[in-house]
């Protein structure tokens, strides 16, 4: 159960060497959490990712998830919640893709939707029904503000996230009144570091200003996390620019 702030007890990241993901587990472990479940597809990365989240005293435990695998997805998650009930699903897997080379290659292009958008779905779906069965829980779904208006220079990876984002949307409001909450964040872009010699972008953020933020969302019950928080009056005003304009755009 959470605590009295509002803060996971225990914790299932879909995605498990995501760094954002890591990021907030590590911010939880600090405050209450306990148990860590990573879920993603069997590998030394999975397993360096659990032994550093050991190292900070969590219970850490690994299961095999593959979200380009839909079919497993009740199996793989089904094992995780038949352990104990899970207060926080962290919903973090996705890959960029590479635009250019995405729109010469179908292929490779629905493999980014198929891994953002509809992996995203059946893993979200089987997440929620298992919250709404326990009665009880936090579904946080990593999104993007790529997803608020398609631009050229990745209007592939942002049309994915739209959906993710608008299906998150959809589900928290589905689950409302259930005693599940579903939290929506839309970070900008995320930096780890800034190369030397480039100016920092101001609306850039950094896993662990995510971690921050989705903490802070966590205690709220908010439903819609913006990270930077200007990221709102930015996009709110990008979102209803004319296309002649929006296309002259630097984005």
């Amino acid at each position: 159960m959470k605590d009295a702030f509002g803060l996971p007890q225990s914790l299932l990241v879909l995605g498990g060497t995501s760094g954002i993901a890591l990021a907030t587990a590590r911010r939880l472990i600090a405050r209450r959490t306990r148990t860590v479940w990573l879920a993603g597809r069997p590998s030394p990365a999975l397993d360096q990712a659990a032994e550093s989240l050991r190292a900070l005293g969590a219970d850490v435990r690994t299961v095999a998830f593959d979200a380009l695998d839909p079919e497993s997805h009740e199996t793989a998650l089904g094992k995780v919640f038949a352990e104990g009930d899970i207060d926080l699903v962290l919903l973090a897997f996705g890959i960029h893709g590479d635009q250019a080379h995405d729109e010469r290659d179908p292929v490779r292009a629905v493999r980014v939707a198929q891994t953002n958008y509809t992996g995203a779905v059946s893993a979200g779906l089987v997440s929620a029904r298992a919250l709404q069965t326990q009665g009880h829980g936090s579904l946080v779904v990593l999104s993007s503000v790529a997803g608020e208006r398609a631009r050229r220079a990745d209007f592939i990876y942002g049309s994915s996230k739209a959906g993710l984002d608008s299906f998150a949307q959809g589900l928290g409001d589905a689950l409302y009144g259930t005693g599940v909450h579903v939290m929506v964040v839309r970070p900008g872009t995320v930096r780890t570091t800034v190369p030397a010699g480039r100016r920092r972008d101001p609306l850039a953020t950094t896993p662990e200003a995510v971690a921050s933020a989705v903490e802070a969302g966590l205690r709220r019950r908010a439903e819609t996390v913006w990270v930077p928080g200007t990221l709102r009056l930015v996009m709110a005003a990008l979102r209803h620019a004319p296309r002649p304009l929006f296309r002259r755009l630097p984005l």
